[in-house]
């Protein structure tokens, strides 16, 4: 099994399908959170969607959670890479959102990624709590999550003693999603926003982060919003740095 998701299977509540044992299902899905928590990223996204079915799981939703168990025994020689560097350990985030990707009720997902030491150390696949009206929306929405946790991620290397210098660096790849985090001032687009996702603007003026562009085909957090192709998951996932052994 190459990826973790199948990019052609669309999950969602199923209330015709045929139901299975909410138990098994329940223990299957919960010992994947374990493992996509705590040392595979790459599974975050398909984890998080078959988790959304736990009170009423039926055959399509068991056989995604098997896939991924698939998936995981086939690339049970990956782990997290990371590497010395004489310029230091810098912290860098990528974030990322799949407008409206949610079947049920259309909600878009939010992909976060920190690396630190060139490997992963902090990783979110979730659906946002709000409907974005827009991609540049929902991507503003996943910025400001990301933005949170960079504060936070910034704060324990503090107590380290092992926090780096300058701003830490944020990858987006929607230019309008930037543009609205960079302007100080609201305006009409901005307006219905609620106010606690533009802290992002103050941290930025701040110097505490630095939101720059990322192409879309180097964003890595793309990986955490939606099932991809074969080509496109293996090639993010190397970038992500789950590499062999």
């Amino acid at each position: 099994m190459s990826t973790s998701a199948d990019i052609n299977v669309k999950l969602a509540q199923d209330n015709e399908g045929i139901p299975v044992d909410p138990t098994e299902y329940q223990s299957i899905v919960g010992s994947l959170l374990y493992v996509a928590i705590a040392t595979r990223p790459d599974i975050a996204q398909a984890v998080g969607i078959v988790s959304k079915f736990n009170s009423k799981p039926s055959q399509i939703h068991l056989s995604a959670a098997k896939r991924i168990l698939r998936y995981l025994k086939g690339t049970s020689d990956l782990v997290l890479k990371f590497q010395q560097s004489e310029k230091g350990c810098s912290l860098i985030g990528y974030s990322d959102a799949d407008w409206a990707g949610e079947n049920d009720d259309r909600h878009s997902t939010t992909g976060n990624l920190f690396q630190l030491a060139g490997g992963p150390i902090s990783w979110l696949s979730k659906n946002q709590s709000v409907v974005a009206l827009s991609t540049s929306e929902a991507e503003y929405v996943a910025l400001s999550t990301c933005a949170q946790e960079a504060i936070w991620l910034r704060r324990l290397l503090n107590s380290l003693n092992a926090v780096p210098p300058g701003p830490t660096i944020i990858n987006e790849d929607n230019q309008g999603a930037i543009a609205i985090a960079r302007n100080p001032i609201a305006h009409m687009r901005t307006k219905h926003i609620d106010i606690h996702y533009h802290f992002i603007r103050e941290a930025i003026q701040d110097q505490v982060i630095k939101v720059c562009y990322c192409p879309s085909e180097d964003m890595i957090a793309d990986l955490l919003t939606k099932p991809l192709s074969k080509g496109k998951f293996e090639a993010l996932r190397d970038q992500m740095r789950i590499k062999e052994r």
